[in-house]
């Protein structure tokens, strides 16, 4: 009967120095968009995972129904589209690369008003049984290192999504209060202006009446 040999602490410490030390391809920032706005990564494998997502935020803009949101158009180094997404102002994205080369990620604000995106993407390589077999140092620690490599950029992918929205809504917020602080102050202008022209009117209509009694 073979026993199960336990892994060292040795050999954990050098899976985690792995995993951090192995180089991550991935891209944070933002951009403003007026009309067309265009970002690029390079895929280094045929069949890489990428993914990502992104978030439109407002600044002093309260979008309302009829806002047509932003386009995203994904393009290949071959010039087809290979994903898209229409007429929304945040979502997330995966699909595999078809072919190895310079891809082109392209927002389009229909609206013409600036917008600020924030935009994270991450391509994510997993070596495959054909990788292994053209490698003589490629072994399947390192294919579950990548696993988990993967794994831990989706946890950051994903909070740095929920980031992205938190900061749309608290924008979305504080516009919203100041439209009502707005609102509020010049209700009360045109009440304060209203009451003092009726003021002023039966103040007239009074001295009239004095004056046509005194006749």
């Amino acid at each position: 009967m073979e026993r199960r040999r336990s892994i060292s602490f040795r050999e954990v410490f050098l899976i985690v120095v792995l995993l951090v030390g192995c180089p991550r391809r991935l891209s944070a920032l933002s951009v403003t968009v007026n009309d067309l706005e265009c970002v690029y990564e390079f895929v280094v494998y045929e069949g890489d995972t990428i993914s990502g997502n992104f978030v439109v935020v407002d600044h002093d803009i309260f979008w309302n129904s009829d806002h047509p949101g932003i386009d995203l158009i994904v393009t290949s180094p071959a010039g087809n589209t290979v994903h898209s997404l229409k007429g929304t102002s945040g979502d997330k994205f995966e699909f595999k690369a078809p072919r190895a080369g310079m891809y082109k990620f392209c927002f389009h604000n229909p609206n013409r008003t600036p917008e600020t995106v924030s935009f994270y993407i991450h391509v994510g390589h997993i070596p495959n049984e054909h990788d292994i077999a053209k490698d003589e140092h490629l072994d399947p620690v390192n294919v579950k290192i990548a696993l988990l490599r993967e794994a831990l950029e989706s946890v950051t992918a994903e909070q740095r999504y929920l980031k992205a929205r938190e900061v749309r809504h608290r924008h979305t917020n504080e516009s919203t209060r100041r439209r009502l602080t707005y609102y509020t102050i010049t209700e009360y202008v045109v009440l304060a202006l209203a009451s003092g022209l009726q003021v002023v009117y039966i103040r007239r209509l009074f001295n009239k009446s004095v004056g046509y009694n005194r006749v």
